[in-house]
């Protein structure tokens, strides 16, 4: 059984696998328990937690960026700052202010600035995630990474996460927001996967509202040969997600840089979590390959 995959990872730079279906484990290649960089999958991480905090009545998805005081170093427009909270959510928050922690493709697909009014125009911006941190602090009080080890990682068992070790805030020189990293291993994502394909329910817990599982993973925006995107996660638009691989409706991942994912399939009850060893120069298995690889599990599922 996915033997044909097993070849294709092995002349990759994948680092590690996992895939549960049914809840169960089915297949694990590599390391799985070693931390490995999440990247831009933290997104996801923060969008359950605003989500909680939603339900908890302490985050307010309205709030403008004037009402909350939010500017930067390069002064923020009065247009600009009528972005809401939702808007930075969405990615739809028409702020192209330099932003800390971005990849190259990130900053080329930025439009220059004030050329779209917020809510107007989907533009992948670590400006708005990186805001959106500092507004979870300034709402919650609480440290993003302690506070998704006590609120999501312990509820849920994982078994490598510690947010002294594996979270912490990376300044830089374009932003007064800081990116705000996360380390995790691959059993442990495999986990928070499962808690989504779940609607949010962990055993007798109920960790994230159903409904916030629900209405993050719609493809609120069209991102393109990316497929969709919501609240800070990847959705599969008319089967789109990656090249080469036509995914299942209704499927939705984290992905982050250099070939690191947590997809979960609802229409297979299916979480696959593939991890590259980004510490090291140079490894990374780009979308044409990562395509090829979600394609073959695909394949290879249906011949089970």
């Amino acid at each position: 059984m996915f033997t044909r995959l097993e070849n294709t990872l092995r002349g990759m730079d994948t680092a590690a696998v996992m895939i549960l279906q049914y809840g169960k484990l089915i297949y694990h290649y590599g390391d799985v328990e070693r931390r490995y960089q999440c990247h831009s999958m933290r997104k996801s991480f923060l969008s359950a937690l605003i989500g909680q905090a939603v339900a908890e009545g302490r985050f307010d998805l309205s709030l403008t960026l004037a009402a909350l005081g939010i500017d930067d170093r390069q002064p923020l427009s009065e247009v600009e700052k009528q972005a809401t909270v939702y808007d930075l959510l969405t990615a739809r928050s028409g702020i192209y202010h330099p932003a800390n922690y971005e990849t190259p493709w990130m900053q080329r697909i930025k439009p220059p600035r004030h050329c779209h009014a917020p809510g107007e125009n989907w533009c992948y911006s670590n400006w708005d995630f990186n805001a959106l941190g500092s507004i979870w602090r300034q709402l919650t009080g609480e440290n993003i990474h302690q506070a998704f080890a006590q609120r999501i990682a312990q509820p849920i068992g994982m078994e490598d996460f510690d947010a002294e070790r594996d979270g912490w805030y990376e300044d830089g020189p374009f932003s007064d927001h800081p990116a705000w990293p996360f380390r995790l291993s691959t059993r442990d994502l495999a986990r928070f996967g499962q808690l989504f394909l779940q609607q949010g329910r962990w055993q007798t817990q109920q960790v994230i509202p159903a409904r916030w599982t629900d209405t993050s993973t719609r493809p609120i925006s069209h991102a393109g040969s990316h497929g969709a995107y919501g609240y800070m996660w990847w959705v599969t638009r008319n089967g789109i997600g990656w090249p080469e691989a036509v995914l299942p409706e209704g499927s939705y991942s984290a992905q982050g840089a250099g070939g690191h994912l947590c997809l979960v399939m609802p229409a297979l009850d299916c979480v696959v979590v593939h991890r590259v060893d980004t510490d090291s120069p140079g490894r990374e298995v780009n979308r044409f390959q990562a395509g090829k690889i979600v394609q073959l599990l695909l394949d290879e599922l249906g011949e089970r």
